[in-house]
């Protein structure tokens, strides 16, 4: 366990609040800070026998970050808007949570306060603490400073951090690392690893030692793994040890406006990372990841990892099998083993984090046989059900968390080589919702071609967050919908979900693959489908 009375002092200057826009759990200044090999505590945080007042509480980062700040001597309450597993999993842990967002209802003894970014800055909890002179830190704020301390691992990149971010931490408490984990979303054996039985429930975190238990780092601070967010560059509040960057992307183009801001961004975040003589380690995508501009001038030491024979770490990926193997640049394999998931860049998550967990000390034969038994976070491919179609036949219902068009097309071809609904005489069916009107306008045509895969796509509407109401009138469902339909798709758009339902029912056979995605509140489709089959 954490250390309860291992704790730094918190600035106490109320202008920690930050003072650029933010939402979801990610946000930062708004100008790119130069890179800067970290040389010390960046910032101190003393919460022990203080009151810590969370808003929104039960998002999958927040909810860790309230536990691992109790750890720390915090006593913890917050708020959400409404009841969720998380809550209800913070409430049996001890932690009040309530559900009004009101001024009045922020508790008079709370001390600091801790927000998820979603909740602007005109959130009524939120400027009743900066009237109060309260120190507000938002989450990324806060995780980056319980990185002082421990050692940190950060796993960035467009896509694939939540899962890269759970297989290591079930891949490191297999190995006897006892590591502190946050992930983006629940998974069920991250508290005791994969080589254990499952637990009933799970969340995205995971509680570990204060110091390292074996290996060659045994007795130094404790492990910390977090996902290193991009979005508005909050992950430049992180200080790991060590990090990964799988894959950079144009996304949140909204934020960055170009692509080339976008790798400015990661290029900023990989220099946080200590020098090579302070243990400061990246590992980094061979091609996908614009390696050179990203690494240019870091002070760590620096390795890649992909699929081609010339990078440090080879990955290997057979679909029909799922087999995965690990080589040695030169050609001399570490490890090799059988994917529980499909698809190549479930393969490459995994090889990432085997990589990250024995830079930490873990043998690779207890890595792989982590890796294979691991079974995914909810809301990536993951498996809801079987419904029963009109013609009596069964129709397979899966959930998926993909909302660029990198991981709709990564995801449905993962999908059509594990599922092969063809074989069955059935379709993939895909409902995409769209999340964010500023990234379906931006990466339009990426949208549409990403769907390939798919027999047939339905789209809801768009999944309205963070933009400006001109935002949302600049791009709808049906330009999307119409974009397929001259690609010669099969798309059609509804509204409400109760429509997409009654669509489901009425349109699919026995043997077709339904994929629900989006990061929205899409998932609630394939619940309800699945209800009524």
């Amino acid at each position: 366990m954490l250390d309860l009375a291992t704790t730094v002092p918190l600035p106490q200057s109320p202008t920690l609040a930050p003072t650029s826009p933010d939402a979801g759990d990610c946000a930062a200044p708004s100008t790119v800070p130069k890179p800067q090999a970290q040389t010390g505590v960046h910032g101190s945080l003393d919460v022990a026998k203080k009151h810590v007042y969370m808003v929104g509480i039960g998002g999958a980062g927040m909810s860790g970050l309230a536990q691992l700040l109790r750890t720390r001597g915090a006593m913890v309450s917050g708020s959400d808007t409404e009841s969720s597993e998380a809550t209800v999993a913070l409430a049996a842990e001890g932690i009040a949570v309530g559900f009004s967002q009101r001024a009045e209802d922020l508790p008079p003894e709370c001390q600091v306060l801790v927000t998820t970014a979603a909740a602007g800055e005109s959130h009524p909890q939120r400027v009743e603490a900066r009237r109060r002179g309260l120190p507000v830190l938002l989450y990324s704020e806060a995780l980056g400073l319980c990185m002082n301390g421990r050692r940190g691992i950060a796993i960035a990149g467009t896509h694939g951090k939540s899962t890269t971010t759970a297989m290591l931490g079930c891949a490191l408490a297999d190995a006897g690392l006892d590591p502190s984990v946050i992930v983006g979303g629940a998974c069920r054996q991250l508290g005791a690893g994969c080589l254990s039985p499952d637990v009933p429930t799970g969340t995205g975190f995971r509680l570990g030692a204060g110091a390292i238990p074996t290996g060659p780092h045994a007795g130094g601070p404790g492990l910390l793994v977090a996902e290193a967010c991009e979005y508005n560059r909050s992950f430049h509040h992180l200080r790991p040890t060590v990090a990964s960057i799988g894959n950079i992307e144009a996304d949140h183009l909204d934020i960055y406006g170009t692509l080339d801001k976008v790798v400015e961004a990661f290029h900023a975040f990989a220099g946080l990372l200590p020098p090579a003589e302070e243990g400061g380690r990246l590992l980094i995508g061979h091609t996908d990841a614009h390696r050179r501009e990203v690494t240019a001038g870091l002070a760590c030491a620096v390795e890649t990892i992909g699929f081609e024979p010339s990078a440090d770490w080879v990955v290997g990926y057979e679909p029909a099998t799922r087999r995965v193997t690990l080589s040695r640049r030169g050609g001399e394999c570490v490890a090799s083993w059988r994917n529980t998931l499909a698809g190549s860049h479930n393969a490459y998550n995994a090889c990432v984090a085997m990589v990250l967990a024995h830079w930490q000390g873990a043998p690779f034969e207890t890595l792989a046989r982590s890796l294979a038994a691991f079974k995914g976070v909810d809301r990536r491919m993951q498996f809801l059900g079987v419904c029963r179609a009109a013609d009596g036949g069964e129709v397979r219902v899966f959930d998926d968390y993909g909302h660029h068009p990198t991981e709709i097309d990564v995801t449905l071809r993962a999908f059509r080589e594990s599922e092969a609904p063809e074989a069955r005489g059935g379709r993939l069916v895909c409902v995409f919702q769209p999340h964010q009107h500023s990234r379906t306008r931006h990466l339009l045509d990426e949208f549409a071609a990403s769907f390939k895969h798919a027999d047939l796509v339905v789209v809801p509407t768009i999944y309205f967050v963070r933009d400006s109401e001109e935002d949302r009138q600049k791009v709808t469902a049906g330009d999307l919908v119409r974009k397929l339909q001259e690609m010669g798709r099969d798309a059609v758009h509804f509204d409400p979900f109760s429509a997409i339902v009654e669509y489901l029912r009425a349109t699919c056979r026995g043997g077709d693959v339904v994929v629900v995605m989006g990061a929205g509140d899409v998932w609630k489709i394939g619940r309800d489908y699945l209800r009524g089959g």
